[in-house]
């Protein structure tokens, strides 16, 4: 039996773009990506704390040590700029495995989204 559980989290970053007119995804700064284990293309739920919304897309990198937190296409309709998000992978895996997996976790700087 495989089970999904939390494989990667960055807590608490703010949003600091909305893309409309672009074909869709994430943006999130590469050093951000690394640090939670995160890889270009990966599904990410995205969890809008100001607004309640959430919804899934994949990810992309954006320059290192900026910050960035961009949400593209359609999902830019689902944030202001501003807004205090969570970005959460997961993974499937055995129950066994499960047991003792630890995800990455990142709680960067809430006003600047960078690596404390």
């Amino acid at each position: 039996m495989q089970i999904q559980v939390v494989k990667s989290k960055i807590h608490r970053v703010k949003c600091t773009g909305a893309e409309l007119n672009y074909i869709g995804s994430i943006t999130i700064d590469e050093d951000l990506m690394e640090a939670a284990n995160i890889i270009q293309g990966e599904k990410v739920q995205i969890v809008n704390n100001d607004n309640g919304e959430r919804l899934e897309t994949y990810c992309i990198p954006g320059p290192r040590n900026t910050g960035e937190i961009t949400l593209n296409g359609a999902a830019a309709r689902k944030v202001s700029v501003g807004d205090t998000l969570i970005l959460i992978t997961y993974a499937f895996m055995g129950i066994e495995e499960a047991k003792v997996f630890k995800p990455s976790l990142v709680f960067p700087d809430e006003a600047t989204n960078l690596l404390k």
